[in-house]
């Protein structure tokens, strides 16, 4: 089971389905530990198994009582086709239950599910959290002003999305966005397929190659609880796919369709949850920064998958 799981580690980006067929063999064999339904959740979200996710993670949660994957969740029941649920998601979690990061991860997410409901302004809104301008460069940082500038420019703000894709370069040292190839087109240069190897050779790091067997997924799990796992055999009864069933893979409106309409003050506001502060518009007075909105005006563009 062990040897399933490191695979599923090695193989989750490159191969994702194979890491999923992994992990799923790894649940065959101990599907009461944590760290294998975990592994299965993840696997099967880069493999774009969005329903197979959802329960995996769900049960994850449940059994370990922590809640570290909402954004994931929220960015499968995006790519659903249910985005009001990616919203419901957002609105229901507490301040303390997310570290930063993961906040940060699940606003996007939120930001960008407005804007499938074809509301840009709102995710704008959203988006203009202090973390957005600060000084200290994270690891989500990049990917936070690329959403923002994303947003931008969903909005017909041009200018201000060409700003912020610039400082989504600067600040996405791990290459992870395409934002250097966004402000090509913004500037009407077409690149050709040389031309982008070219780039991407000169975005990655040649001393920074990842070891692909240092990827570790879930909780540390001792060798007793493996032999303990093996010998009961396990079962999937706990497997909960449940979430979503009902509605038969189609976003289930109800009342949250009205929600999406005079609620986005609500969501703006719950923008706050990732500062340690109060609400605050990032680079007031600096060139191409937002303008300070209020929470009356309507919450990135970012994609369905963009967190894999």
């Amino acid at each position: 089971m062990a040897r399933h799981l490191v695979a599923t580690g090695r193989l989750i980006d490159e191969e994702p389905e194979l890491a999923l067929a992994h992990a799923l063999a790894a649940r065959r064999m101990a599907s009461r530990i944590a760290a294998v339904r975990e592994a299965v959740g993840l696997a099967a979200y880069h493999a774009g198994e969005w329903q197979t996710a959802i329960g995996e993670l769900r049960t994850y949660h449940r059994m370990t009582g922590r809640q570290t994957h909402l954004a994931v969740l929220a960015d499968c029941e995006r790519a659903l086709g249910r985005p009001e649920r990616a919203i419901d998601i957002y609105r229901g979690v507490g301040r303390d239950v997310l570290n930063r990061a993961e906040a940060i991860e699940l606003l996007m997410v939120a930001a960008g599910a407005r804007g499938d409901l074809g509301q840009p302004d709102v995710a704008v809104a959203m988006l203009q959290v202090r973390e957005l301008s600060a000084e200290t460069v994270e690891v989500w940082s990049g990917r936070l002003r690329y959403a923002y500038a994303d947003a931008l420019l969903s909005a017909g703000r041009r200018d201000e999305a060409r700003e912020w894709f610039a400082r989504a370069l600067e600040a996405d040292e791990q290459g992870t966005t395409d934002a250097a190839e966004r402000l090509l087109e913004l500037d009407g240069i077409v690149l050709t397929g040389d031309d982008l190897e070219a780039l991407a050779e000169d975005e990655a790091d040649p001393g920074d190659e990842a070891d692909p067997g240092s990827e570790s997924i879930g909780d540390g799990v001792t060798e007793d609880e493996l032999d303990l796992a093996a010998d009961d055999g396990g079962t999937d009864d706990e497997v909960d796919l449940t979430v979503a069933r009902d509605s038969g893979g189609k976003p289930d409106h109800g009342d949250d369709s009205d929600d999406s309409r005079h609620d986005h003050a609500d969501d703006v506001v719950t923008a706050s949850l990732v500062t340690d502060d109060d609400h605050a518009v990032p680079g007031q007075g600096g060139a191409g920064t937002p303008a300070p909105l209020s929470a009356d005006e309507p919450e990135p563009a970012v994609q369905p998958g963009d967190l894999r």
